[in-house]
């Protein structure tokens, strides 16, 4: 835990400064430590990571055929194994990280382009492959099942 909080404020010192101050604003949310990441919960229906930082979705929007199969605790634990991913994205790429995987994933899920086209293909948001890998670093990391190609809003 020691070395994963090191590497994220020296090699992803830019994502994590950015959490950091994200974290600042939000300093009255509830926060708790998963696998040594500081995880905020906020009230946008988004998560996103930044460094040493995650900002989870107090009451995520869950749609689609797999919600009937878990509860909603169970897919609250599989998005934050699958954010934990992007913290594990952020130990790999270091200062490429916010251009290699935050731009592309935030505008895979902001542009209304591609939400149009993720609705009408039946497409799952995880399907992207900044969210795969997430998910797979994830899984691999904390032993534990991330979102696969569940369907969010």
């Amino acid at each position: 835990m020691i070395l994963y909080m090191l590497v994220q404020c020296t090699w992803g010192i830019l994502q994590t400064l950015a959490g950091f101050v994200t974290f600042l604003l939000n300093i009255r949310r509830r926060h708790f430590l998963y696998h040594g990441a500081v995880v905020t919960e906020w009230k946008l229906k988004s998560s996103v990571s930044l460094g040493l930082f995650v900002f989870f979705a107090e009451d995520p929007n869950f749609i689609g055929r797999f919600k009937d199969r878990f509860t909603r605790e169970e897919m609250k634990e599989r998005l934050l194994v699958h954010e934990y991913g992007h913290t594990i994205q952020s130990l790999i790429l270091g200062p490429l990280y916010l251009f290699v995987m935050g731009v592309p994933s935030a505008l895979w899920g902001a542009l209304p382009p591609c939400y149009k086209m993720r609705r009408r293909r039946h497409m799952s948001y995880f399907w992207f492959f900044t969210e795969r890998w997430a998910n797979y670093l994830g899984e691999k990391v904390t032993k534990t099942k991330s979102m696969e190609r569940l369907f969010i809003d």
